[in-house]
C-alpha cells in the first residue's frame, strides 16, 4: 500500500514533539571555592534562590551530592552544601535541577526521626512518603486566616489557666538554660496524647544524647505515635542546622493545609540564628546588614508567621486535596544570657510571636517548677483560647495572684501586717503551690478546673504548704468515686453555672471532713525520728 507524503510528514511532526518532551536543559557549572559547607560556582546563569544544586559522582564522592543556592551574584553563585564538604573539590561539575529545596511529608513522617533533608536518620528504613513540601515559602495572608479561639492544652496548670495558648497561636518559650523550657514543650507533646493534634519536634544544634532521650521520654509516654521529630544536632554542619526548623515548618503545614491541627516546637531559634550567622558570613554578607544580626528577624518572622489557623472556607488553589480549618501551633525557644529578655534575640522574636513564656532561674532554684514568672509572661490571645470553665477559675486567679506579688514585695519592708493582708499572703503562697508541678505529669482540663476551683474558693486557705499535693492528689480520686456525676456534667460541658459550683461545693465540703494528709504525717515522723536528741 502506497503511503501518502502527508502521512510522512505528521508522523515526522508527532515523532519530533515526542523527542522534544524527553529533552532537559541542565544549566552546569564550575566549583570555584569550597570550604566550611559554603561552595562558590562558575556559570549556572539559570540558577534560582533557594535551588538545589547537583554535584554528580566522582572519584572523591562515589555518590551525588546536593547543595542549596542562597547568593546570586553578578559573577557567581553561592550555595551551601547539604553535607560533608571534605569530599568536593574545585573543578567539580556542579548542575542546576530546576527545584526548589524540598522535603517529604504526610503521616507516612509520624513516629519518624529525620534529619533536615527529611532522611529517615533513625533506623527503620526508608520513608514512603507520596507528597512533598518546598522548605520555605510564602506565610497565609490575614484574609486566609481566622482569629484563634480554639484552646491548646498544655497540661500545665501554670500556663492553662494564666497565660493560654489557642491552636494557630505562636507562644516564646525564653529563659536561661536549665530553667526547664525543654521539659514543659516535652510535657505539652505528652498532653496531645488522645486529641488529634499531630506534634513535630525541631532540636537545633542539641547534643545528639540530648535529642535521644527526648525520642526516649515520647516513646515511654507514648507521645511518639503522633510526633516526628527533626534533628540537626551541634554535630551537623551549619547549613543543616540552618534548614532545620524550616523543615520542620513544612512538615506541619502538610497537616495544617489538610485541615489537621499540628504543633512544631523549634529547640532552639537562638542556635538557629547563630548557624544562620555562620552561614551568612561564609558567604560574604554585610554584617550588620543583609546577614547577622540585621537579617535575623526577617529569617525568624518568615517562619513563625507559616503559623496560623486556616479560615474554614480556604482551599490552596495549587493543591487540590486542601482544606480549611486546619492550624498549626508553634512554640519557639530561646535561651537568654542572666535572665536579659531585653537582649537583641530575644526581643525579636517577643515582636514576632503572640506573647512570651517567661522561666526565671531564681524561681526554679527556689523549687518552683514550672518557673514561670507570671509578671512577665503573657498571652496575647487570653482568655480567648480557654473553656468557659477554665475561664471563671482562672479569673479570679490571676487577681489573687496578683495582689499576692504586690503584697508579697511590700511585706518585705513592712513589720506588722494587717488580718486581710496576711490572708491575702497565705491564699497567695498557697496558689503558687499548687501551680506547681512535676516532670511528666500534664493533667486534664477538668482535674486542672477542680483544683483551681479549690484553690479560688478558699478550700485550700487551711492547708499548710507541705499539704497542698496531697490534697489535690486525694480530691482528683475523691471527686471521680464519691461525685463521678458531678466529673462526667463537667466533661461534657467545659462550663461551671450555678447549679453546677453548687455541686461542686457540696462535693468540695464534704471532702474537707474527709481528707487526712497522709504524705506530709508521714514525712513529718519521719523528719522527727532523724532528728538527734540533744
Amino acid at each position: 500500500m502506497a503511503v501518502r507524503p502527508e502521512e510522512i510528514t505528521t508522523i515526522l511532526k508527532d515523532e519530533l514533539a515526542a523527542y522534544r518532551k524527553e529533552l532537559r536543559m541542565v544549566d552546569e557549572g564550575v566549583v570555584l571555592e569550597v570550604g566550611d559547607g559554603i561552595i562558590r560556582a562558575f556559570g549556572l546563569e539559570g540558577a534560582m534562590a533557594g535551588e538545589l544544586l547537583r554535584l554528580p559522582p566522582t572519584r572523591l564522592h562515589p555518590e551525588e551530592l546536593f547543595a542549596m543556592v542562597l547568593n546570586l551574584e553578578a559573577d557567581n553563585v553561592g550555595a551551601v552544601l547539604l553535607g560533608a564538604d571534605q569530599m568536593v573539590a574545585e573543578g567539580d561539575r556542579i548542575e542546576t535541577t530546576g527545584r526548589i529545596v524540598e522535603i517529604p511529608v504526610g503521616e507516612a513522617m509520624v513516629g519518624r526521626v529525620v534529619n533536615a533533608l527529611g532522611q529517615p536518620i533513625d533506623g527503620k528504613g526508608p520513608i514512603l512518603s507520596e507528597r512533598s513540601r518546598r522548605l520555605d515559602v510564602r506565610a497565609p495572608g490575614v484574609v486566609e486566616r481566622q482569629p484563634v479561639k480554639e484552646p491548646l492544652q498544655t497540661g500545665l496548670k501554670a500556663i492553662d489557666a494564666l497565660i493560654p495558648i489557642g491552636r494557630g497561636q505562636r507562644e516564646l518559650i525564653i529563659g536561661d538554660r536549665q530553667t526547664g523550657k525543654t521539659a514543659l514543650a516535652v510535657d505539652t507533646i505528652i498532653n496531645q496524647k488522645d486529641t488529634d493534634v499531630f506534634c513535630i519536634y525541631v532540636a537545633i544544634g542539641q547534643k545528639q544524647s540530648t535529642v535521644k532521650n527526648v525520642v526516649r521520654q515520647l516513646d515511654r509516654f507514648g507521645g511518639m505515635e503522633y510526633t516526628m521529630v527533626v534533628s540537626a544536632p551541634a554535630s551537623d554542619p551549619a547549613p543543616l542546622q540552618y534548614a532545620a526548623p524550616y523543615a520542620g515548618c513544612a512538615i506541619g503545614e502538610e497537616f495544617r493545609d489538610s485541615g489537621k491541627h499540628a504543633l512544631i516546637i523549634y529547640d532552639d531559634l537562638s542556635k538557629h540564628a547563630v548557624a544562620y550567622r555562620q552561614v551568612s558570613l561564609l558567604l560574604r554578607r554585610p554584617p550588620g546588614r543583609e546577614a547577622y544580626p540585621g537579617d535575623v528577624f526577617n529569617l525568624h518572622s518568615r517562619l513563625l508567621e507559616r503559623a496560623a489557623k486556616m479560615a474554614s472556607d480556604w482551599k490552596d488553589p495549587d493543591n487540590p486535596h486542601s482544606t480549611g480549618g486546619g492550624s498549626l501551633t508553634a512554640l519557639p525557644i530561646i535561651e537568654t544570657q542572666a535572665n536579659d529578655i531585653s537582649a537583641y534575640i530575644p526581643t525579636n522574636v517577643i515582636s514576632i510571636t503572640d506573647g512570651q513564656i517567661f522561666l526565671e532561674s531564681d524561681l526554679f532554684y527556689a523549687g518552683i517548677r514550672p518557673a514561670i514568672n507570671v509578671g512577665l509572661s503573657v498571652s496575647r490571645v487570653g482568655s480567648a483560647a480557654q473553656v468557659k470553665a477554665m475561664k471563671k477559675v482562672a479569673g479570679t486567679l490571676k487577681l489573687d495572684l496578683a495582689r499576692y506579688r504586690e503584697l508579697a514585695a511590700f511585706a518585705q519592708f513592712a513589720s506588722e501586717l494587717d488580718k486581710a493582708s496576711r490572708h491575702q499572703l497565705s491564699r497567695g503562697q498557697r496558689i503558687t503551690e499548687l501551680l506547681k508541678q512535676p516532670q511528666y505529669s500534664p493533667l486534664s482540663v477538668v482535674d486542672q478546673v477542680l483544683a483551681l476551683f479549690a484553690a479560688t474558693r478558699g478550700y485550700v486557705d487551711h492547708l499548710e504548704l507541705d499539704e497542698i499535693k496531697e490534697y489535690e492528689e486525694q480530691l482528683r480520686d475523691f471527686i471521680a468515686q464519691r461525685y463521678p456525676e458531678v466529673r462526667a456534667e463537667l466533661e461534657k460541658s467545659l462550663a461551671i453555672d450555678d447549679e453546677l459550683e453548687a455541686k461542686l461545693k457540696d462535693a468540695l465540703d464534704d471532702f474537707k471532713e474527709t481528707f487526712k494528709p497522709v504524705d506530709s504525717e508521714a514525712t513529718k515522723a519521719e523528719t522527727a525520728s532523724e532528728t538527734p536528741e540533744k
